[in-house]
């Protein structure tokens, strides 16, 4: 009978373990980590009796962890794709919004300035038009900033965002490797505890949403963590640690370096998966290429209004000022170069903007290599890395790279010294609108001809177009340009014998001295370009001419004349206003060898469509992936997830399990006191 009850008790026990372990599950049925358990019974040994074997009931073998490598590995690759995916979306969505609306976007800004432009042009004598235009001006300047603004609040979001998860990566790495230990001294001595393998999955799969990584379990259970790029994290029960320094080309980038004892490596661009990955990739791929792109539309949009206001007469009859701030400042030139962190010379560079045109959106690399030559340089484009070419900063003139040159600021320069160079990034928040008197607006050309008041003949001339350029960046050249037109006008146009074809013309200065000849075709439209020496007050040469083209339509009669001078006060003229305003449309962005370019308007356009592709591509990546990881969950949960509805059924049948091994219990003591009894 001691067998018997022996076999109840053996029952009692199962059933009672069993029903600890589903207890346990039901318990654990929202722990997201936590992988069901399963009771693993086996048969007690037979007793021999006679020619055959009695069983003497059941044992518990072991509590089996409900679990599968492959669905856990492909959960945390999953949520690591997915994590990257929904990361790099949040950000781009919101510089995406930024850039297109109507209330943040320059291009609501931009339509509503060359409004501004166009009232004022058709009302040129008005100051109140004027007005308005500068406060448009004013308005187009601080949309730029804010924007600007909003996208260094990213990045400087993105440097504090990766210092909190570098120091999260450490902790959960910490966390896996002392695991790692326990699992190991634990499943020497006792089997495998189900647990603490639970909280290390749950770990790891933490990580994984973080940062890239790969596991590989050794021989003795300890998991070893490698990021993507074959460095490791995790090695048992040690690790190495993630930290965020400044980037040593350029501080206001922050780099993902891994700490290796006494080394450090630099690790940022071969990053992937996770949060990490998602910020890094962003910051590459959409971030700064979108503050680099601004900034080149701000440069195109301050200097081709400026240039083009220089070409005109505002209302008082002097030269046009500029509308904004010169691009080519010294504080503007001095902020385009950055010089690496552990340069030995004393030097830096200065980036002077030499054609807005032919700005690009990259950064570069300035490297100075040669010790025999400290004033030799290579460039290369970043991030490609295109080989631009050596050069010297003595070279007379400098090489214009893509737009900008070079210059040392006076310091000195050492073999090793290397300096980022970005043209375009602060342009954007640094343009400002530096004109406050409507008046000074030159809305007006500077050329106004008058025809003869004796003319007799049929001839008729457009109004004269200045062909030379007034580079408003260029004092020197600007005055003397200006100081000749202002005293070599006005310059007259006399026709000979109107009975002769070709018919002649003679060109007079001011001074009513012949300065040259031609000819045009009576009755046809005859183009005329027209040079003129430029003087001072005194009549003395100031060297180089000034040009301009008009067209003669008709037949002049012989005498007939016209007078070309310059556009005085108070002028109705308003031929410089609609040159500005042909801007909208004119290539004065990205220009090619070939002349063509976009428009600024077709420039910024462009920039929304990247960035709002990029933001569509982005939504359907985190839409992609975020079925993938869920997919991979449900996996993994199918076969280890905790089923209420099945452990509650598995409940009852230990119940049932329960009551039938008391009820053999019960027996067995029943039949030993009937057998007390009877003796």
């Amino acid at each position: 009978m001691a067998s018997l009850l022996n076999i109840g008790m053996s029952g009692l026990g199962a059933a009672q373990s069993g029903m600890y372990t589903l207890g346990n599950n039901i318990a654990n049925a929202d722990v997201e980590s936590y992988s069901r358990q399963q009771n693993v019974q086996k048969t007690s040994g037979g007793q021999q009796v006679g020619q055959v074997f009695i069983g003497t009931g059941t044992t518990l073998a072991d509590v089996r962890r409900v679990y599968n490598a492959f669905l856990e590995n492909q959960l945390r690759t999953t949520t690591s794709l997915s994590s990257d995916a929904t990361t790099y979306l949040n950000q781009i969505t919101p510089l995406d919004t930024a850039l297109s609306s109507a209330d943040t976007g320059i291009t609501a800004a931009l339509q509503s300035f060359f409004s501004a432009m166009q009232d004022a042009s058709a009302k040129p004598t008005e100051d109140a038009s004027r007005q308005l235009l500068l406060s448009s001006a004013q308005t187009l300047a601080k949309r730029f900033n804010t924007l600007s603004a909003q996208l260094n609040q990213q990045n400087s979001n993105t440097n504090s965002n990766m210092t909190s998860l570098a120091n999260q990566v450490n902790n959960l790495t910490k966390t896996i490797a002392d695991l790692n230990e326990q699992i190991s001294k634990v499943g020497v001595v006792t089997g495998q505890p189900n647990d603490l393998l639970d909280q290390r999955d749950g770990a790891v799969r933490e990580l994984t949403s973080l940062i890239g990584a790969d596991v590989v379990e050794q021989k003795n259970g300890n998991y070893d963590i490698y990021l993507k790029n074959g460095q490791a994290l995790v090695l048992g029960n040690t690790t190495q640690t993630l930290g965020v320094e400044p980037t040593a080309t350029d501080p206001t980038r922050m780099s993902l370096i891994l700490n290796r004892g006494s080394t450090k490596m630099d690790i940022t661009n071969s990053t992937t998966g996770g949060e990490l990955g998602g910020l890094i990739r962003y910051r590459k791929e959409t971030l700064d290429p979108a503050l680099n792109e601004l900034g080149r539309v701000a440069l195109v949009v301050a200097d081709a209004i400026n240039s083009q206001l220089a070409q005109g007469i505002d209302k008082d009859g002097n030269f046009g000022a500029s509308l904004f701030g010169d691009i080519n400042s010294a504080k503007a030139i001095g902020e385009r170069s950055i010089a690496k962190q552990g340069n030995t010379g004393t030097g830096n560079l200065n980036v002077t903007i030499a054609d807005t045109g032919k700005l690009g959106t990259s950064d570069y690399q300035v490297t100075f290599n040669n010790p025999l030559n400290l004033k030799e340089y290579t460039v290369r484009k970043l991030p490609e890395g295109t080989d631009m070419g050596t050069h010297n900063l003595d070279d007379d003139p400098a090489p214009v790279f893509d737009g900008f040159t070079l210059a040392g600021n006076g310091g000195t320069f050492a073999a090793g010294d290397s300096f980022k160079i970005t043209p375009t990034r602060n342009a954007a928040a640094t343009i400002e609108s530096v004109l406050t008197d409507p008046k000074r607006l030159a809305l007006a050309s500077p050329l106004t001809a008058t025809s003869g008041s004796g003319n007799k003949g049929t001839g008729v001339i457009t109004q004269p177009n200045l062909t030379s350029e007034l580079d408003i960046y260029d004092a020197a050249e600007l005055n003397k340009l200006q100081t000749g037109l202002k005293y070599s006008t006005p310059v007259k146009l006399v026709f000979g014998d109107d009975g002769a074809s070709p018919q002649s013309y003679t060109l007079y200065n001011s001074t009513g001295d012949s300065i040259g000849t031609g000819t045009i075709i009576p009755g046809q439209d005859n183009k005329l370009q027209l040079s003129v020496p430029l003087t001072d007050a005194n009549g003395n040469a100031l060297g180089g001419n000034f040009t301009f083209e008009m067209n003669v339509n008709g037949a002049p009669k012989n005498g007939d004349s016209y007078s070309v001078a310059l556009t005085g006060a108070g002028s109705a003229d308003n031929r410089n206003a609609q040159s500005v305003i042909d801007l909208q449309t004119k290539s004065t962005v990205d220009v090619g060898t070939n002349g063509k370019g976009i428009s600024i308007t077709d420039a910024y356009a462009k920039l929304v469509s990247n960035v709002g592709g990029k933001a569509g591509q982005a939504q359907m990546d985190s839409d992609a992936t975020g079925a993938l990881q869920k997919s991979a969950l449900d996996s993994r949960n199918s076969l280890s997830g905790v089923s209420v509805d099945e452990e509650t059924g598995n409940l009852i049948k230990f119940q049932q399990y329960y009551t039938a091994s008391s009820q053999i219990i019960k027996a067995a003591q029943e039949t030993f006191a009937t057998l007390i009894n009877s003796l």
